[in-house]
């Protein structure tokens, strides 16, 4: 393994006018605190912090100030002058992504305004970097220090990740497949077998493919981590409304924090499963559900939504695909559609008597009762090998309109939100990656 650093790009879409004064506050915050801190001479840290303490920044703010500002005075760059558009810098602690697949816009970045105050703002990113976004969403990349800056109207960020990756000699040059233009291995001229991949409650990941004469072969389920998943989900919503009838907020948040570790441990380790699993197969191809059809069509209820759109569709996406391209298997999504109601043997819907259990309603298939997670896996397999897959770099999607442009819960146990109510203007659709 090599340890690489990347510089990301993201670009901010259109802050609302309350968010693009914010921003600009703390931009002119900064470059005062910054000129104060210079002008004084300030050579060590603790010199810095007795003049950017005074400033209405984020800690994450006058910490980078309080390393940068003795180096420009001597101890690396020894500057003489400032110009007057340094970037904001932040702390490596002091930004936060979260990532929403199912919108146009998938990409979110929470920025400190100021101790009590930050503000969620939508994104677009490099395409040729997702990869990193993705492993540092899913915290197998190190965040370093971040800059804010504004060129001709519009914000940017860049991220500094530091991550390990597989040195390319460790696999030869026969295993590999060469990308095509989108980055992705190229499938021409191979026989690719689909693998399907259904993500859902009662098995947290089930995958199973069909052999050479079309019978389902190999099927894998991972239903205790399933169990193990729901249990500490429900921990976790029960203890804090305790501790928030209580008024132990900080207590809540931290206990959350925890629980979702132990949860983001077994999503690591069925992932690396998943894709372990795929490399025991001839040519293959991960298909999974497109996420943008999955969130529009749930609707079960205040509860059922509770659990489905907070159960982490999007981090074990992302897990797999990025796991999988490190080990250059592609990965392609389908539409989900009836993948869950239909028969794979004849195509029929059927039922589920249990959760687990599939029940085919043709008397005449053979195919009676089956396990209802290996169907719809696949059924996955199936839709793909039957030409439709959509490569995410092609997809376009409809951005639900919401109350504001903050992301939406579903990647994470709770849905973040701007420190304040910001009814701000809705996104609009757009494409991926669109100026």
């Amino acid at each position: 393994m090599t340890e690489l650093t990347k510089t990301l790009e993201l670009k901010l879409v259109d802050p609302n006018t309350h968010k693009r004064q914010k921003l600009l506050e703390t931009q002119d915050a900064y470059q005062q605190a910054l000129q104060a801190a210079f002008a004084a001479g300030c050579d060590t840290q603790s010199a810095a912090n007795d003049v950017v303490v005074e400033y209405d920044l984020s800690g994450y703010a006058k910490n980078a100030l309080k390393q940068y500002v003795p180096q420009l005075c001597g101890n690396s760059y020894d500057a003489d002058e400032l110009h007057d558009n340094h970037p904001v810098r932040f702390t490596n602690e002091g930004l936060q992504l979260d990532h929403q697949p199912q919108n146009a816009i998938e990409w979110y970045v929470k920025i400190p305004h100021h101790e009590d105050y930050h503000l969620w703002i939508p994104a677009r990113t490099n395409p040729e970097q997702r990869e990193w976004l993705e492993a540092l969403d899913a915290d197998d990349a190190e965040m370093g220090e971040s800059r804010l800056f504004e060129r001709d109207g519009t914000w940017y960020l860049h991220i500094t990740v530091t991550r390990d990756v597989e040195d390319q000699s460790e696999a030869s040059a026969d295993e590999r497949t060469p990308p095509d233009e989108s980055g992705e291995p190229c499938l021409a001229g191979l026989d690719r077998t689909p693998i399907g991949v259904d993500i859902g409650e009662a098995s947290l990941v089930t995958v199973c493919h069909r052999d050479g004469s079309g019978s389902p072969v190999r099927p894998r389920l991972w239903a205790d981590d399933g169990k193990a998943v729901r249990r500490l989900r429900k921990t976790y919503f029960t203890a804090k409304r305790r501790l928030q009838q209580r008024g132990s907020e900080r207590i809540a948040e931290s206990y959350g924090d925890s629980l979702w570790d132990q949860i983001d441990d077994v999503f690591h380790r069925v992932t690396r499963e998943v894709v372990e699993y795929a490399e025991s197969v001839e040519n293959p191809v991960l298909v999974l559900e497109d996420l943008t059809y999955i969130r529009e069509n749930m609707d079960y209820g205040e509860y059922m939504n509770r659990r489905l759109h907070g159960w982490g569709f999007a981090k074990l996406h992302a897990q797999i695909r990025y796991k999988a391209t490190e080990k250059r298997i592609p990965v392609e999504t389908v539409n989900p559609r009836n993948t869950s109601k239909a028969c794979h043997a004849c195509g029929e819907h059927g039922s589920r008597p249990r959760q687990a259990t599939f029940r085919c309603s043709n008397d005449d298939c053979w195919l009676g009762e089956y396990q209802a997670d290996v169907n719809g896996a696949i059924n996955i397999a199936d839709r793909y090998r039957s030409g439709e897959s959509h490569r995410r770099s092609d997809r376009s999607s409809r951005q639900k309109a919401g109350d504001d442009d903050s992301a939406t819960d579903g990647a994470s146990l709770t849905g973040p939100q701007d420190s304040h109510a910001d009814a701000g203007t809705q996104q609009e659709t757009r494409g991926t990656y669109a100026s």
